[in-house]
């Protein structure tokens, strides 16, 4: 069997377990599901950013409530709007956040751009908190209508329901992953890994290092806003402290160097591995921030790579261990 037909036979194995998956694993392990679907989206749009572009941001978070803040806002003040034009709405809010950042964002880079990130993000956090009669303060915004996915005269499908939003969120997320990814496949990609790797020699080269830092920092910026309009959904809620607070910024610092920073899908392993760990450290104790720091020191002490860091690292070490030893050295 070739390598192409194993990997076709495994993503439509993996596509039957999504389609299956509430029905094998209930309504408490659904939600988890979505949760983590949703900060995987979050975490690779942040990777953008750090992994293929190198611009490290302390404020990702400023983007995640803006999508969710967005959509909260349209389903309270727009009665009848339907799912997806909410869903738009929020992912708009992200993206005009970054349009009005952009300009002065793509010409700095290093501990300037992830200060002024950090200082932008607690700007909009106070905000949040100030302009109770628009975001509710400290409540934040809760209890507004989530509309039914609709094709009019064909279906309406009711999202109250847990197994219908989590169908929902996963072609939402899924297709934003996987648009991301194919970005990171085309020509483009090479540039922003170049802009990463050297961006005086992609400017030699006839790029403009500014324009390719603004379309990846929108990219970054209108993902973040998808998983934060999703987010705000699933919970019917969006306050300060769950999308604005410092702590939800470092989130996908968190996940991004556990998984691998560079890796398109590191982030992703890395919210499944966080998401694993905090819940079985739940069970025993609250602290679930301190035992996840303290896994953060240790991956940055002995794995910054991250686990496919370590996994490629051990790749290479056994194909140096086990090669024919005496091969011929290949012509110079």
């Amino acid at each position: 069997m070739t390598r192409r037909a194993v990997r076709w036979l495994a993503g439509v194995a993996a596509l039957a377990v999504l389609l299956a998956y509430p029905s094998l694993f209930g309504i408490y392990f659904t939600n988890s599901f979505v949760t983590f679907g949703i900060f995987a989206l979050y975490a690779v749009s942040f990777n953008l950013l750090l992994g293929f572009t190198g611009l490290l941001s302390f404020g990702h978070a400023m983007f995640f409530g803006a999508g969710g803040y967005g959509t909260a806002l349209a389903l309270t003040h727009l009665p009848g709007l339907p799912l997806l034009p909410a869903l738009a709405l929020g992912v708009a809010a992200a993206l005009a956040l970054g349009v009005l950042l952009a300009p002065l964002m793509v010409r700095i880079s290093g501990t300037a751009f992830a200060m002024l990130h950090l200082a932008f993000g607690q700007l909009m956090y106070v905000l949040a908190l100030k302009l109770r009669t628009i975001t509710g303060g400290e409540d934040g915004i809760g209890g507004f209508p989530i509309p039914p996915f609709s094709v009019p005269g064909v279906l309406s499908v009711d999202m109250k329901t847990p197994a219908n939003f989590y169908y929902f969120a996963v072609a939402v997320l899924g297709f934003s992953v996987f648009a991301l990814w194919f970005v990171t496949k085309t020509p483009f990609g090479c540039v922003m890994v170049g802009v990463r790797d050297n961006p005086n020699r992609v400017a030699y080269l006839g790029f403009r290092v500014p324009h390719t830092k603004a379309v990846v920092y929108l990219l970054a910026a209108g993902s973040a806003g998808v998983a934060g309009s999703v987010f705000a959904m699933f919970q019917n809620l969006v306050s300060a402290d769950g999308a604005l607070h410092v702590f939800v910024s470092f989130a996908p610092v968190q996940l991004t160097m556990i998984g691998g920073v560079g890796s398109f899908f590191g982030p992703i392993l890395g919210s499944a591995i966080f998401g694993v760990i905090s819940e079985l450290t739940s069970r025993y104790t609250e602290r679930v921030e301190l035992v996840s720091g303290a896994i953060l020191i240790l991956v940055i002490m002995y794995a910054p790579l991250g686990v496919i860091g370590m996994w490629h690292a051990a790749r290479a070490r056994a194909r140096a261990r086990f090669a024919p030893r005496g091969a011929a050295e290949p012509a110079r």
